[in-house]
């Protein structure tokens, strides 16, 4: 079992930036590809964004292209995202999780999932 652990999240205005980080305790963190997902009230979680264990390959939801950068530091057990331009739309929880190769849907190889970042986009 993983320990997944998302920071980061709070409170900004449209147009703003966050940077939310996830680490991931108890397995070979470069041996796992590793996504993001957000979930706003009432809604169904969705992808965000992921990137292969060696940090060369990634890929975004057609959504957030152009704004969110996703990126990790293996000697950390960590995952970032970078969000810019952010807009109300970006409001919800945000979770990382192990993803499979290219199709990018969560697996339940780290167990439970975390307890997620809230994002808030507000004027």
């Amino acid at each position: 079992q993983v320990h997944l652990q998302e920071s980061g999240g709070g409170l900004v205005h449209p147009g703003g930036s966050l940077t939310l980080s996830c680490v991931a305790s108890g397995r070979t963190f470069s041996n796992y590809n590793m996504g993001w997902f957000r979930q706003a009230p009432g809604k169904e979680r969705e992808f965000v964004a992921a990137i292969t264990g060696s940090g060369l390959s990634t890929d975004y939801n057609d959504s957030v292209k152009g704004r969110f950068t996703i990126s990790r530091d293996n000697a950390k057990d960590t995952v970032y995202l970078q969000m810019n331009s952010l807009k109300p739309e970006d409001t919800g929880v945000y979770f990382c999780n192990n993803v499979r190769w290219v199709t990018w849907d969560a697996t339940d190889d780290f167990g439970p999932w975390g307890q997620g970042t809230q994002v808030t986009v507000s004027s």
